[in-house]
C-alpha cells in the first residue's frame, strides 16, 4: 500500500488491524486493503462501517456475535479516539479474545485523545498500518513513485518530482494524476509527459473547477478552468474531474434517506469527508439538472478526446452547462 507502514505483521485478516494518522486516503485504503482480503477469501464477507458515534455499549458485542452461517466479517470503526468510556470498554475486552472470521480495523487519529485505546491494541499484537499527513516533500515523492509502482509502470525521478511539484500536496489528487498518466500514456511516464499534463499551480486543477461548478460558480468556474488550460493542465482531467463531481451529486441524491454515516459512505463508495462537501454541494441541484450536466460532460470528453475542433469552447460550455444546472432546483 503506497505511503504506509506496516508492523507486527504483513496480513491484513490478522484479527485486529489499527490504522493511525489523519490522512484520509490513507486510512480509506488500510480499510479497503482488509476488505480486499476478506472478500478474496470469502465473496461473501459482510463489511460493516461505523462512525465513533455509532459503537454504543453492546454494539460490538452484537457485530461479532458468533453467525449461524459462519460468515465472514470486517468491522471498521471509524475516529476511534472518539469512543465512549464505555465503548472503549467493550473494545479493550475484545481485543482479548477475538472472534474467528472477523477483523476489526480501528481508525485512530494517533494523538493523545484515546490513547489507551491504542496502547491497548497494540499490546494485544494488533497489526497497525500508518496513516500519517505526508508533510515532507520526500514523503509525497515516495507516495508518488510507489502510485506508480502499484499501477504496474515505471515513471523517471524527474517526472515523479515534477509531478509533486504541478500538483502539490494532496494525496488524492496525487493519486488521481497518477491513474490519469497511466491510462494516457504508453511507456515511461517521463519529466516532459508531466510537463504537458500538470504545469502551473496547484490550485489550477481540474478538481477545483469541478467544484466550482458544480456549487453553481460559473464566472469562478471559468476563471479557474482558463487559467488552468493556459498553464497546461490536460483537457481530459477535467471533464473526468466534471464528471466525478456531477455523479457524487446523483448518487448521493438519490440514497435512501436516514441512513447512519458509516453507512451511506460504504453504500456509495464516499469517503464521509466526501459525503459531507457533495451534500453541500447538492443544495440547489434537481434529477433533470443532473442528467442534463452529464450529457454537457460527456459531449465536451467526446470533443477533447478527438471530437472537436476546439477543446477550451467545449470545455467552457460543459462548465457552463454544470454551472446553470446547479441552480436547476
Amino acid at each position: 500500500m503506497a505511503g504506509t507502514r506496516k508492523k507486527t505483521t504483513d496480513d491484513p485478516l490478522t484479527p485486529v488491524t489499527l490504522a493511525v494518522g489523519q490522512e484520509e486516503l490513507l486510512l480509506e485504503r488500510a480499510v479497503r486493503e482488509v476488505v480486499a482480503a476478506a472478500r478474496a477469501a470469502d465473496a461473501d464477507t459482510d463489511v460493516r462501517e461505523l462512525a465513533a458515534a455509532d459503537l454504543q455499549p453492546g454494539t460490538l458485542a452484537e457485530l461479532t456475535s458468533p453467525s449461524l452461517f459462519a460468515e465472514r466479517k470486517v468491522v471498521a470503526v471509524h475516529d476511534s479516539q472518539d469512543l465512549s468510556a464505555e465503548s472503549v470498554k467493550d473494545v479493550k475486552a475484545y481485543l482479548g479474545a477475538p472472534a474467528e472470521e472477523i477483523t476489526l480495523v480501528l481508525l485512530h487519529a494517533g494523538g493523545a485523545k484515546g490513547k489507551g485505546l491504542l496502547d491497548a491494541a497494540r499490546k494485544a499484537g494488533a497489526r497497525e498500518v500508518a496513516c500519517a499527513k505526508l508533510t515532507k516533500p520526500a514523503d509525497r515523492l515516495a507516495f508518488v513513485r510507489g502510485e506508480f509502482r502499484g499501477l504496474g509502470r515505471s515513471a523517471t525521478p524527474e517526472a515523479a518530482q515534477a509531478l509533486v511539484e504541478a500538483v502539490g500536496s494532496d494525496l488524492r489528487e496525487l493519486s488521481s494524476a497518477c491513474g490519469q498518466l497511466v491510462a494516457d500514456i504508453e511507456g515511461t511516464i517521463d519529466e516532459a509527459v508531466v510537463g504537458r499534463y500538470y504545469t502551473g499551480r496547484a490550485e489550477a486543477s481540474g478538481f477545483t473547477v469541478a467544484d466550482r461548478a458544480v456549487e453553481g460558480r460559473a464566472a469562478e468556474a471559468l476563471e479557474t478552468l482558463r487559467w488552468a488550460m493556459s498553464t497546461g493542465v490536460a483537457p481530459v482531467l477535467i471533464t473526468s474531474a466534471l464528471a466525478q463531481g456531477v455523479r457524487g451529486i446523483g448518487k448521493l441524491a438519490s440514497a435512501p434517506r436516514g441512513m447512519r454515516p458509516g453507512d451511506l459512505a460504504r453504500e456509495l463508495g464516499m469517503p464521509p469527508w466526501k459525503i459531507d462537501r457533495v451534500r453541500q454541494q447538492m443544495r440547489g441541484w434537481s434529477a433533470d439538472g443532473v442528467s442534463s450536466a452529464l450529457r454537457a460532460v460527456a459531449a465536451a470528453d467526446e470533443a477533447v478526446k478527438g471530437g472537436g475542433d476546439d477543446p477550451e469552447y467545449a470545455l467552457e460550455q460543459a462548465v457552463i452547462a454544470v454551472a446553470k444546472a446547479a441552480r436547476s432546483r
